[in-house]
C-alpha cells in the first residue's frame, strides 16, 4: 500500500511536451523504460567506475553499478511505501552524465570548462534526458516527467548558489523547484547509490588485491560481520568467508537506512509529497553512529584503493588525455562527427562551442576516448588500471 508521502503516478506533474499518456504503463514505468533504452544508458557499460572498463570483466562498470543502486532503491523504496518506479527511474539515470574515467575525467572536463560555467555530471545527466538524446520526432530529449527530472537535479539535496549551467538552462525552461528538497524517491535513490558504492567498492578492492580480508575485518561494521560469520560457519573456505561478511555488510547499510528514515517520516507525519519537498531536511538518512562507522570505510577505500600510488599514476595519464582532446576539437571541430558539425555551424560563440564539444567528450566511453586519442593526437595506448572511486 502506497504511504501518503509517495508520488502518485495518477496525478504526476506532468512532462515538458504534452503527449498522451500510456494505458498499461504508469507515467514512471515510461520514463523508467525511456532511460533503459538510451544511448547514454548503454555507453555507461564502457565507462569508469573504480577500474577503467577493459580492466577486468569482474569488476563493475558505471551500467553494473547504476543497476545496483536501481536493486538497492527499489528494495528500500518498496518498504517504506514509495513509489517504487519513480525511484528506479531516477536511480538508473542517476549517473548517466558521467564522463569516461570515472570523477578523474569530470575533474579534467570540470577544469578545461571553467572558462565557459564548469562541468558538473549531475547537471550533465539533465542534459542528456533533456536534450542531447536526440531520437524522438517531436522534441529533443527523453521528455520525462518533472518528478523524475527533479529527481535527477536534485537527489542530494537543494541546489543553492552557483547553478552548474547544464541545470540553469533547463530550469528556466522548466521549474524544478531547485531551492527545495526532492521527493523521498529521490532521496532513496541517492543512499542507495552510497549504500550500493561502498559495498561493491570493497568487493572489486578485494579483487585487485589492493587490500586483504584481514584489512577489512579491522575496520568498524565488517568487524562485526565477519565475527557473526565466524560463528555460524567456522572453519569457512576463505572467498566464502568473505562474501558472506560483506553480504552482511551490505544488509546492514540497508536496514539502518530503513529504520532512521521510518523514524524521520514517523516525527514529521508527512501528509503529501510537498510536506517531504518542504520538511526543511532529508528524511532518507544513515543514523549517526553508522554514518560515523562508514566515514571510517570511506576513508579506507580513498587512501587504499582510489589514491593508491598506482592510481595516482593512472589519473596523471587520463587527465592529460582530456586535457588533449577538449582543446583539440576546439580547434579543430570539423574534426566532431557530422550529427556534432550542426550545432557547430549554429554556435553563436565560444561558449557555445566548449559546451558542444564537453558534451561530445563526456559522452564518450573509455574505450573510445583511448581509441580517438590515439588516432588524433597520438601516443601509446592506455594500461589497463584503476582510475578513481564512486
Amino acid at each position: 500500500m502506497a504511504a501518503p508521502y509517495a508520488t502518485d503516478p495518477q496525478n504526476p506533474r506532468g512532462r515538458l511536451y504534452s503527449e498522451e499518456e500510456s494505458y498499461f504503463r504508469s507515467p514512471f514505468q515510461r520514463d523508467r523504460d525511456r532511460i533503459i533504452h538510451a544511448s547514454a544508458f548503454r555507453r555507461l557499460k564502457h565507462k569508469t567506475q573504480v577500474f577503467i572498463e577493459h580492466e577486468g570483466d569482474y569488476f563493475r562498470t558505471r551500467l553494473t553499478h547504476s543497476i545496483e543502486v536501481a536493486q538497492v532503491a527499489r528494495t528500500i523504496a518498496g518498504t517504506l511505501g514509495l513509489n517504487v518506479e519513480l525511484t528506479e527511474a531516477i536511480a538508473l539515470a542517476h549517473d548517466l552524465g558521467h564522463t569516461p574515467f570515472g570523477h578523474t575525467g569530470e575533474e579534467a572536463l570540470d577544469a578545461l570548462m571553467q572558462p565557459y560555467g564548469g562541468f558538473d555530471h549531475n547537471a550533465q545527466a539533465l542534459r542528456i534526458v533533456t536534450d542531447l538524446e536526440r531520437h524522438y520526432a517531436e522534441w529533443d530529449g527523453l521528455n520525462l516527467t518533472w518528478e523524475t527530472l527533479e529527481g535527477i537535479a536534485k537527489h542530494n539535496g537543494p541546489v543553492t548558489g552557483d547553478i552548474p549551467y547544464a541545470l540553469a538552462a533547463y530550469n528556466d525552461r522548466h521549474d524544478l523547484e531547485l531551492h527545495t528538497h526532492a521527493s523521498a524517491e529521490a532521496q532513496v535513490a541517492a543512499l542507495a547509490d552510497d549504500i550500493a558504492y561502498n559495498n561493491h567498492d570493497l568487493h572489486d578492492g578485494l579483487r585487485a588485491e589492493l587490500f586483504s580480508t584481514d584489512d577489512l575485518a579491522e575496520l568498524p561494521i565488517l568487524r562485526d560481520c565477519f565475527a557473526r560469520v565466524d560463528a555460524k560457519y567456522p572453519g569457512l573456505n576463505y572467498y566464502r568467508r568473505r562474501h558472506e561478511a560483506l553480504r552482511r555488510f551490505f544488509g546492514v547499510l540497508v536496514e539502518d537506512v530503513i529504520k532512521v528514515s521510518q523514524r524521520n517520516l514517523t516525527e514529521l507525519h508527512p501528509a503529501t509529497v510537498h510536506d517531504i519537498r518542504h520538511a526543511g531536511r532529508m528524511m532518507v538518512q544513515f543514523s549517526p553512529e553508522l554514518w560515523t562507522d562508514l566515514k571510517v570505510i570511506r576513508k579506507f577505500l580513498f587512501t587504499r584503493m582510489y589514491r593508491a600510488p598506482a592510481v595516482v599514476d593512472m589519473r596523471v595519464v587520463v587527465t592529460k588525455m582530456v586535457d588533449d582532446l577538449f582543446p583539440f576539437f576546439m580547434q579543430n571541430p570539423n574534426e566532431l562527427p557530422k550529427q556534432w558539425r550542426k550545432d557547430v555551424a549554429d554556435a553563436p560563440d565560444q561558449a557555445a562551442l566548449a559546451r558542444i564539444v564537453a558534451d561530445y567528450i563526456a559522452g564518450m566511453t573509455d574505450r573510445f576516448a583511448i581509441q580517438e586519442h590515439t588516432r588524433l593526437i597520438g601516443g601509446e595506448e592506455i594500461p589497463a588500471g584503476v582510475i578513481d572511486g564512486s
